[in-house]
C-alpha cells in the first residue's frame, strides 16, 4: 500500500491511533481525523520522526458539515483517498426503558450516519482509481446484542448492513468494503470498568486476555491490503472467541 493514502477517523487514541501507525508502518499516507487536534498532531509528530507522511484534520462525525470539509480538505491538500477507516464511535449506554431520544440519535448520527456520509466522500474518487479499501469498524455487540445498550448496539449491526449492501454495489469497480468486529479492547472506554465487570467480560473470552489496539490495527492492515484483494463483504471478528 505504498503511497496510498489512508484516512483513518477517530484516530486521537485507541483503536484509531493504532490503526493509523500499522498503515503508516505499511507505508501509507495517513490522514488522521478527530475532534481532538492537540492528540492527532502529536500522534502526527510521532508518525513524521519515523518517515511517515502525515496529515492531521478536526473531524465531527456528528456533523455533516465537518465531513465534507475534512475529506475535501484531505483530498485538496493530501490526495486522493484510496483506504477509509471508519473507526469513530460513541457510547450513551442506558436501558431501552429509559434511553433519552437525544442519546439514541447522537449515537446513531456518530457511529452510523457519520461513517455513511464517509463513505459517500471516497466513493467517486475510488470509482475513478478503480482502486478503493473501506473497512468499518464494528463491534461483537452488532452481533450478539447487549442490555443497555440498544443505540450503540445498532449502530454497529447496523454498521454491518451497510459494509454488505456498499461491497455489493461497488465489487465491479474494484473496491473492497469489509467489516471488523471487535471485542473487549483494552481501551479508554474499558479502562474505566470495575475489575468485577472486567472479569465478567474475561469469562466470555476463550483466549482469556482483552483484545489489544495493535490486534484490531493488524486486521485492518491485512484488509487494507492486496492480500486482501478477493475479500469483501465480509465481517472479520477480532474477539479472543467471545463470539463464534
Amino acid at each position: 500500500m505504498t503511497n496510498r493514502t489512508a484516512f483513518i477517523t477517530g484516530a486521537s487514541r485507541g483503536i484509531g491511533r493504532a490503526c493509523a501507525i500499522a498503515l503508516a508502518d505499511a507505508g501509507a499516507r495517513v490522514a488522521v481525523g478527530a475532534r481532538n487536534m492537540q492528540q492527532l498532531d502529536e500522534l502526527a509528530e510521532q508518525l513524521r520522526s519515523q518517515g511517515s507522511e502525515v496529515f492531521p484534520v478536526q473531524l465531527d462525525l456528528s456533523s455533516a458539515e465537518s465531513i465534507k470539509d475534512a475529506f475535501a480538505k484531505t483530498a485538496k491538500d493530501f490526495g486522493a483517498i484510496g483506504i477509509l477507516v471508519n473507526n469513530a464511535g460513541i457510547t450513551k449506554d442506558g436501558l431501552a426503558v429509559r434511553m433519552k431520544r437525544d442519546d439514541w440519535d447522537r449515537v446513531l448520527a456518530t457511529n452510523l450516519t457519520g461513517a455513511f456520509l464517509a463513505i459517500q466522500q471516497v466513493l467517486q474518487g475510488m470509482m475513478r482509481e478503480r482502486w478503493g479499501r473501506i473497512i468499518n469498524i464494528s463491534s461483537v455487540v452488532g452481533e450478539t446484542g447487549n442490555p443497555g445498550q440498544a443505540n450503540y448496539v445498532a449502530s454497529k449491526a447496523g454498521l454491518i448492513g451497510l459494509t454488505k449492501s456498499i461491497a455489493r454495489e461497488m465489487g465491479s469497480r474494484n473496491i473492497t468494503v469489509n467489516a471488523i468486529a471487535t471485542g473487549f479492547i483494552e481501551t479508554d472506554m474499558t479502562a474505566g470498568l470495575s475489575e468485577d465487570l472486567k472479569g465478567a467480560m474475561l469469562a466470555q473470552v476463550p483466549l482469556k486476555r482483552l483484545g489489544r489496539a495493535e490486534d484490531v490495527a493488524a486486521a485492518v492492515r491485512f484488509l487494507a491490503s492486496e492480500a486482501a484483494s478477493y475479500i469483501t463483504g465480509h465481517v472479520l471478528d477480532v474477539n479472543g472467541g467471545a463470539y463464534m
